[in-house]
């Protein structure tokens, strides 16, 4: 039985900010280079992500600012009155 070897088909370039990174996938059949391809990607990102990330801590004084606002008391709806002309 021969094996078939199959050359690379798949290569993409990921130009994040800055930075460019280059992916190639490994051999195998087209499909399992696309799987290749997007699993290093998916890494790639999750890298970038994670070292340009902000700080995880929210300030506090935005948190009090939405708790002020539902302090304050609601409009109510006025009704006109109409009047009967006889």
């Amino acid at each position: 039985m021969e094996v078939e070897t199959f050359k690379p088909l798949v290569k993409a370039t990921l130009r994040l900010g800055t930075e460019s990174y280059s992916v190639q996938a490994d051999n195998g059949s087209l499909s399992e280079q696309l799987v290749s391809l997007k699993e290093r990607s998916m890494v790639i990102l999750k890298d970038f992500i994670t070292k340009h990330n902000a700080p995880q801590d929210v300030p506090d004084d935005l948190v009090e600012t939405s708790e002020e606002e539902d302090d304050l008391p609601e409009k109510t709806a006025i009704k006109s009155k109409k009047t009967k002309l006889t």
